[in-house]
């Protein structure tokens, strides 16, 4: 049975409904695991979001583990750089009853110091494919337009202390070009971009458009992974992520376990697609 740490600030219905995707099917058996801890940097009473996601939490029965790192930062002082190791050595205390075979990062918003990356072997969810633009998502998506990319996805790496470029676990892709989308490319020719982004924002229809094919696949990304982890097909381990023969995938183009066929079929089968 594989071993799940479960990291998330819990800020909003993203957090959610990571965790309720995961959980759901462990319970149902189709994944082999349990969920040791679920730990989040807020605590009760800090914001309206958290709170329910810890609601969520309790209500499956989980382990909650809360540790307010703006509590934390008000009661130390300083930038958040330079306290990072400390508030990372309390986690590590308050979760050392825990013996997790991997971890996720889901909606977790704070950067692991040295330290956690050692301690843990931790998986990252990041909306943008191994050679995509890096960032919060909203800026993947403005990338990809500026780009005038033909496809999105979403990958799973290694957390390390370079943000956003541990090695590759996981991938999915998603063709943004064709059907729906073509009219909102030919009709991007006639736009100045930097206005539309002062203008419409998050609701320039292409912006949405392209966020939803990759926001469609994030859970079953991160619900597939752990399967493939759970059963052998890759291997993380020490800093390395490996296949079922031993071989690093990290030295594959891309890298990483290219997951398509198992998310286009999860998402057929539970009406996603």
């Amino acid at each position: 049975m594989l071993r799940i740490g479960w990291f998330a600030t819990g800020r909003g219905e993203g957090s959610r409904g990571l965790l309720q995707f995961v959980q759901d099917r462990i319970l149902q058996g189709r994944l082999d695991a349990r969920i040791e801890f679920v730990f989040s940097n807020r605590e009760p009473g800090e914001a309206e979001g958290s709170d329910r996601f810890f609601q969520l939490a309790r209500d499956y029965g989980l382990p909650l583990v809360n540790h307010s790192s703006s509590r934390f930062r008000k009661e130390r002082g300083g930038r958040w750089a330079a306290l990072r190791e400390a508030y990372d050595a309390e986690v590590m205390e308050l979760l050392q009853e825990h013996d997790p075979d991997t971890c996720v990062l889901a909606g977790y918003m704070l950067i692991m110091g040295p330290a956690m990356c050692r301690r843990y072997d931790m998986l990252n969810l990041h909306p943008a494919l191994p050679d995509g633009p890096i960032g919060v998502w909203q800026d993947v998506v403005w990338s990809l337009i500026e780009q005038r990319a033909t496809r999105t996805g979403a990958m799973v790496h290694l957390v390390t202390e370079e943000v956003d470029r541990g090695p590759v676990v996981s991938y999915c892709t998603a063709p943004i070009v064709g059907g729906e989308f073509d009219p909102h490319w030919k009709g991007l020719k006639q736009l100045d971009l930097a206005q539309v982004r002062a203008t419409q924002g998050e609701e320039f229809p292409l912006f949405r458009l392209i966020h939803e094919a990759e926001y469609q696949r994030e859970r079953p990304l991160l619900f597939e992974t752990l399967r493939a982890v759970a059963a052998g097909k890759v291997v993380v381990r020490g800093g390395q992520v490996l296949d079922d023969t031993g071989a690093p995938l990290n030295e594959s183009m891309p890298p990483g376990l290219c997951l398509d066929d198992e998310i286009d079929r999860a998402m057929a089968e539970d009406g996603m697609d």
